[in-house]
């Protein structure tokens, strides 16, 4: 597997590691529908929450988070869609990020609550 994949995937046990120690509940982890992928469902007393996680080992081109693009977000909403159709879920939805710069063992995490709004057309 390729540096960054490793990167990736140990970025990604970093953020189920800090939503879990805030109180969450992880629902799914790379759920998919069709060729579309949501990192991370997880879940509190208000929200059925849609984690995002971008790693980076270094903030040098840019943020992790400026790496999701409109068209990411599109994807993110049908797989969202698809996915509380499937479960039939009936809570409010919220979308975060979680951004992660670093290697693993020495990540610096920061997660953004609510970081975007499905576009409305």
């Amino acid at each position: 597997m390729a540096t960054h994949n490793d990167i990736g995937k140990a970025g990604e046990e970093a953020a189920v590691s800090l939503l879990l120690e805030k109180g969450y509940s992880i629902r799914h982890r790379n759920w998919r529908s069709g060729k579309k992928e949501l990192d991370i469902v997880a879940e509190n007393k208000e929200f059925l929450v849609v984690v995002e996680v971008k790693t980076r080992s270094t903030s040098t081109f840019e943020y992790p988070e400026q790496a999701i693009s409109a068209l990411k977000i599109r994807r993110l909403i049908h797989a969202t869609d698809a996915y509380i159709r499937y479960f039939q879920i009936n809570k409010e939805v919220r979308f975060d990020v979680i951004s992660i710069i670093g290697e693993p063992g020495h990540f610096i995490l920061e997660h953004i609550e609510d970081s975007f709004l499905p576009p409305t057309n």
